[in-house]
This record gives C-alpha cells, sequence and structure tokens, in this order.
C-alpha cells in the first residue's frame, strides 16, 4: 500500500514537473517572439538613406531660390509679380520646398518609425505622380496647347530679357548651349524686346535690330565670347549673310527636334523614375505595415 502511494506521489511529482517545463518552454518561446522586431531594419535605413540625401538636396535647391528671391526687388514691380510663374528663382523655391517636405517627412518618418510621418511620405509622393501622369496624358491630348503655351512663355522670356538676370542666363543657355537657336520661331522674335526692337536705334538702343550674344555661332577656336556679334544682323542692309554669324532656327523647332533624337534617352529615364517613385510608395507602406505589425505584438 506504501509502494503505491509512493507511485502516485512520483507520477503526479512527474507530471508537475513536465508542465512546469512545457508552461516554461511556451514563455520562453512567447518571450522570444515578443523580442523578434517585426520592422525590417534593411528596409527601414534603406529609405532613411535615401531621404536623408533628399532632404539636403532639397535645402540646398532652397536655399539657393531664396538667395536668389532677395537679389532681386519683385514685389516692387508689378510685371515680375504678374509672370512670377515664369521666374527661376520662384521655381527653384517651389521645387526646393517640395524636395524638402518629402525629404524629412520619408527620412524622420523611417528613423522614428512614426506611422504619420510615413503615410504623409507616401500620400505626398502618390499625389505628385498622380499630377505627373495626369500632366503627361494632357500634354500628350492637348500637345498644340502646350506648344502655344511655351511659345507665350518663351516671348514672356524675351520681353523682360534685360529686366531678370536669371531669366536672361536662362534664355542664354538655351540659345547658345543647350539648343543652339534664336529666338522662338527665329531671330525676328527678339523685335518684342525694347532693345533689339529696330525702333529703338532712334533711342539710341545700340543692340537695336540686332540679337543678344547667345544666338551667335561660335568660331572654332574663339577663346573670347564675342558680346557684339549680334549687332545689327537684322539691318536690312547688313553686309553679311546674317546665316554666318547668327543661327536662324527657332528655339520651339529646336527642342522639338531635340526631343525627337531623344525620343529612347527620355523615355528611358522616364521609366526609370517613375519606377522607383513607385518603389518609395511601396516600401514606405511596407514599412508602415510592419510597425504596425510590431506594434499588434507588443499589445498581446
Amino acid at each position: 500500500m506504501a509502494v503505491a502511494t509512493t507511485t502516485t506521489t512520483t507520477v503526479q511529482h512527474q507530471n508537475k514537473t513536465q508542465t512546469f517545463r512545457t508552461t516554461q518552454s511556451h514563455h520562453h518561446k512567447r518571450k522570444r517572439r515578443r523580442n523578434t522586431s517585426e520592422v525590417s531594419s534593411c528596409l527601414k535605413y534603406l529609405i532613411f538613406t535615401f531621404n536623408v540625401v533628399l532632404w539636403f538636396f532639397g535645402l540646398l535647391v532652397l536655399a539657393v531660390g531664396l538667395w536668389a528671391w532677395t537679389e532681386k526687388d519683385t514685389f516692387n514691380n508689378l510685371g515680375k509679380v504678374a509672370n512670377i510663374y515664369l521666374d527661376p528663382a520662384f521655381v527653384l523655391i517651389c521645387i526646393g520646398a517640395l524636395t524638402f517636405l518629402i525629404g524629412f517627412t520619408g527620412c524622420v518618418g523611417a528613423l522614428r518609425e512614426n506611422t504619420c510621418l510615413l503615410g504623409m511620405y507616401a500620400l505626398i509622393l502618390s499625389i505628385l505622380l498622380l499630377f505627373e501622369m495626369s500632366a503627361g496624358i494632357l500634354g500628350f491630348i492637348f500637345k498644340d496647347w502646350i506648344k502655344s503655351q511655351a511659345s507665350t512663355g518663351f516671348q514672356t522670356f524675351i520681353v523682360h530679357y534685360r529686366d531678370d538676370p536669371d531669366q536672361q542666363n536662362l534664355i542664354d543657355w538655351i540659345q547658345e548651349e543647350w539648343l543652339h537657336c534664336c529666338g522662338v520661331d527665329g531671330p525676328k522674335d527678339w523685335d518684342y524686346n525694347q532693345y533689339f526692337n529696330c525702333s529703338s536705334s532712334d533711342v539710341g538702343s545700340r543692340e537695336a535690330c540686332g540679337v543678344p550674344f547667345s544666338c551667335c555661332k561660335r568660331k572654332p577656336n574663339e577663346a573670347i565670347k564675342n558680346k557684339q556679334c549680334g549687332y545689327d544682323v537684322r539691318k536690312p542692309g547688313f553686309n553679311l549673310n546674317a546665316s554666318l554669324v547668327i543661327n536662324e532656327r527657332g528655339c520651339l523647332e529646336a527642342i522639338e527636334e531635340w526631343m525627337e533624337r531623344n525620343m529612347i534617352p527620355i523615355a528611358t529615364y522616364i521609366f526609370v523614375y517613375f519606377f522607383f517613385h513607385i518603389l518609395g510608395i511601396c516600401f514606405a507602406q511596407n514599412l508602415r505595415a510592419d510597425i504596425f505589425a510590431q506594434i499588434s505584438k507588443w499589445r498581446h
């Protein structure tokens, strides 16, 4: 009888020990699962690194735009305010501010694992993507209207060529370095500018019936730019063939030809840009899902 009691006691003790070990094992497994992070460190720091670069780039562009803005007395000139959207400094400020905002929300949101900032980051990228795609589709459908607006905008640049140094430098770069063109449809468009208009000779403008130096064809091995090469080239009695001195092709035609020649590189760039744009949205949403999964694990 005593042996049976001892055996029963031993079995009960073994069962309790087994139950305790099983409980401890489940406890350790649960603790191990709780200590295992659901957030991918690779994804987190990939988003963080990319957006740190984007953040500082946006800050740099914004600072340059603000510096250029403060150098000009824009708001005291009603003509400049009316065409503020054509001001390169204003464009830089807008691009810099948007890039800064995207970089800030992505960088801080990833580093701090903040779902609100990551959600804002994904939302801004989504809105920007939708706007870009809509603009591209509408631009393809209404390409004649876009061409007309581009022509009007470039004519406005010509009118204010001497009034805004940023616009002047931009036009000179387009005409001399990029497209090798002159005017919108040709050199005659410089009649829109009061300094280059042929009637300005009556008020003593030396540039009357001429074009800016950026319209001139560069001579081989020319070490110093001739800033007066465009003088008098549109006068009826000009003693040289103007086509030997200046580019007679308009910039609107030149940019169309440039786009046709570079169709494949442009399409490749657009594809890569949209690919990484969409990838950024997906990465941000995946990181948010990981953070929510981690929060849910902590609560349970």
